[in-house]
């Protein structure tokens, strides 16, 4: 749930608002589209994690050469930057338009207090604070309920949309795919299931007591398609919302999270900007340790540095020194002059790119009986894995070729 919440972030709201406000309610076929395919993904992290005892960029090095994992990890760590310091952007400028509060020292604050949580709080309080964050998702969901939808119009970009295939709708659809099948989900819940390992005092890795196996692969698949379901839900809520309102009154170009909110102000009324609002900060208070956390673990595991949020500071030196690092560099992005909005829709475009060969690797792993014994994945969890990589790889040549 967490994985499938952060997922729908300020640059999601972002990508996803872009879609709607560009193309109406043309681009909701793609939700019906990622809905299995980034749950087979995620149910391929989880199991390599789960299997296996250890986090994705470990499997990754068993396979692939160290520098071309460490190249891959970089590039991550750079999008993560991005995503975050344009989501503390968000936030802040959502909070400023709510209350007059002046940005900066809002953005900052957000920042200090979220890396202190990762740093200094014990993990499992610190999950359950975020679990609840979950619930902030239905917000975009109750905007539907405040704005007038064309529904008919939004079934049929569902089943039967009408677009151009040119360079910017690619783009779009490249964006969503990036923003929906991101890389740093794939590394944050294979990690996670590695911390559920590691907290608990009677499990182990799946290959090393089989009679495991039952119980907890039941709990992934459940959890993974009820949060992808609700994570996918939310983009069509914002879609909608978007294609309903500012596509509808011909503003066609978001500038921000913040704008969609605010434009939804005058065409939805005051109530949907504030829950809008509230969503966006919400949201961005959930993702930000994800996306720290998930660069941490990549990076600390290509290092064979000790990883892990149960760990106090000083006992896992690199690895909470990437945590400050990626919410730090996200923070300094506050004082570059950078469309917020334009660096969320590239960092998405960079995960669409960055996803394919990491997707392959995962792919590769999850069917090699030399890494996950009797646990390689099940037919069905391959053909719609590999269905994944091989739409990700299309969109984004697609996007050059157009």
């Amino acid at each position: 749930m967490i994985t499938g919440a952060a997922d729908d972030d300020p640059s999601g709201i972002a990508t996803y608002s872009q879609a709607g406000a560009q193309f109406g309610f043309n681009m909701l076929w793609t939700m019906l589209l990622t809905y299995p395919l980034m749950s087979a993904i995620q149910l391929v992290s989880a199991r390599i994690g789960r299997v296996t005892g250890s986090g994705l960029a470990v499997n990754m090095g068993a396979i692939w050469p160290k520098p071309l994992v460490v190249l891959l990890v970089c590039f991550l760590f750079v999008a993560n930057c991005i995503n975050i310091g344009a989501n503390l952007a968000a936030m802040g400028a959502s909070v400023e338009l709510a209350t007059g509060v002046p940005s900066l020292p809002i953005t900052i604050s957000v920042a200090v207090v979220s890396l202190g949580l990762q740093m200094f709080v014990p993990y499992e309080r610190y999950a359950n604070i975020l679990k609840w964050l979950t619930l902030v998702l239905f917000a975009y969901v109750a905007v539907l309920f405040v704005v007038k939808i064309d529904w008919l119009a939004a079934l049929k970009g569902f089943v039967w949309p009408n677009f151009s295939l040119d360079g910017n709708s690619f783009t779009v659809v490249v964006a969503i795919l990036g923003t929906t099948i991101s890389p740093y989900l794939f590394f944050w819940q294979s990690s996670q299931e590695v911390e559920e390992i590691d907290r608990k005092d009677a499990a182990e890795p799946l290959e090393d007591a089989p009679r495991q196996a039952p119980k907890e692969l039941n709990r992934i698949s459940l959890d993974t398609f009820a949060g992808m379901a609700v994570s996918n839900l939310v983009a069509i809520a914002i879609m909608m919302c978007a294609a309903a309102t500012l596509h509808a009154s011909g503003k066609t170009d978001i500038n921000s999270a913040a704008d969609v909110a605010e434009a939804l102000k005058p065409i939805a009324g005051n109530f949907a900007f504030v829950v809008f609002s509230v969503g966006i900060v919400g949201t961005g208070l959930l993702s930000i340790p994800v996306l720290a956390g998930s660069a941490a673990y990549a990076f600390a595991e290509t290092q064979d540095w000790k990883v892990g949020l149960g760990h106090k500071p000083w006992e896992a030196i690199g690895f909470y020194a990437v945590i400050s690092a990626a919410t730090l560099f996200g923070l300094g992005l506050e004082f570059v002059p950078l469309d917020p909005v334009k660096a969320l829709f590239w960092s998405a475009l960079v995960n669409g790119f960055v996803a394919v060969p990491i997707m392959v690797a995962m792919m590769v792993i999850v069917s090699s009986k030399k890494q996950m014994k009797e646990f390689t994945a099940p037919m069905l969890m391959r053909v719609c894995g590999w269905g994944a990589t091989a739409v990700m790889a299309i969109a984004a040549v697609a996007m050059l070729v157009f």
